[in-house]
């Protein structure tokens, strides 16, 4: 988000709007980058808003995001676009990030996050993370390719199916590709990303009995707290792919935590 909110305040942007469902970390983080930066904030978030908000967004009315309700998905990228055309209307400079920030400015932020590792002793031969809205698993791709680490790069779903995760992270990729000026091969956009939706169960937000035993067992076992939504999903497509003896016992295998704590007291 800190590369996407540099390119809202090079375009001259005085408020950030974004969307998400009701716990979205991303929505959160905006919500904290604006207050930190003094740009206004109006998230779109769909789903029931109770009397009290809880969680994420009990966070995101803290750091003064305004927000508005929808009740679906498909009514959030219109209600971003008006919103943006009343600001507009009052004279100020609104700036639209894309669901997860995911595009290619938010995918190289990705990117860079792996300049660690590739500085560092560690070579992982997987990487593991929880994928929803595909600027994550395209800028680790596009980041151990660019980095020369012969990495898989696994995201496991939080709610869309594979190949609908597959095409958009296909579509950032060939963006960051064009950005960079790179053949979209040098990146692996010529690929599909490996996606796992084996865990999405219920949907986005809904536990299953394998992420909340994820969860409990992070918490009991390493004392690391997952998020409901994401990262237990996430954890337990890695736990199902231990059990089934996937990786050897000379494998690397790195488990990307994505965030997302809040969620927890939703």
């Amino acid at each position: 988000m800190q590369a996407v909110a540099a390119e809202a305040i090079a375009a001259g942007a005085d408020t950030l709007i974004t969307c998400g469902g009701l716990q979205s970390n991303h929505a959160r983080v905006t919500a904290a980058a604006g207050a930190a930066l003094g740009l206004r904030v109006v998230l779109v978030l769909n789903g029931a808003m109770g009397e009290l908000p809880t969680g994420n967004t009990r966070l995101d009315r803290l750091f003064g995001a305004e927000i508005r309700s929808v009740s679906s998905r498909e009514e959030r990228a219109p209600m971003m676009e008006l919103a943006a055309a009343e600001l507009r209307a009052q004279g100020r400079r609104p700036f639209v990030v894309p669901l997860g920030a995911s595009t290619a400015t938010g995918a190289l932020g990705f990117a860079r996050g792996l300049v660690e590792i590739a500085q560092s002793a560690l070579r992982p031969d997987v990487m593991i993370h929880a994928t929803s809205s595909g600027g994550t698993q395209a800028g680790l791709i596009a980041g151990a390719a660019l980095l020369g680490l012969k990495t898989r790069v696994l995201g496991v779903s939080a709610d869309d199916p594979a190949p609908a995760l597959a095409a958009t992270i296909r579509r950032i990729l060939d963006g960051v590709a064009d950005r960079l000026g790179a053949k979209v091969s040098s990146l692996g956009a010529d690929r599909d990303a490996e996606i796992d939706d084996t865990q999405v169960g219920g949907g986005y937000g809904v536990p299953t009995p394998a992420s909340t035993e994820a969860l409990e067992m992070v918490a009991r076992r390493e004392g690391i707290l997952l998020d409901p939504v994401y990262t237990a999903k996430a954890m337990a497509g890695l736990i199902a792919r231990v059990r089934s003896g996937e990786f050897s016992e000379g494998q690397t295998v790195l488990f990307w935590h994505t965030g997302g704590q809040p969620g927890y007291f939703a």
